[in-house]
């Protein structure tokens, strides 16, 4: 597991956190779909690399 991977992984958690503090506040849906939608691709990526599977 190198820097990058844990970077995006770290993004990843930290954009679940931000939609959990929004659905709490009530915020509109489309910032959370959008937050869900960056959290699902850091998280994603930060796996294939671990991985091996994206270089």
């Amino acid at each position: 597991m190198n820097g990058l991977s844990t970077t995006l992984i770290v993004v990843g958690l930290f954009l679940v956190g931000g939609i959990i503090s929004f659905l709490k506040q009530g915020m509109p849906k489309s910032i959370i779909v959008l937050l869900g939608i960056g959290a699902a691709m850091c998280l994603t990526a930060g796996t294939l690399r671990i991985e091996g599977l994206w270089s």
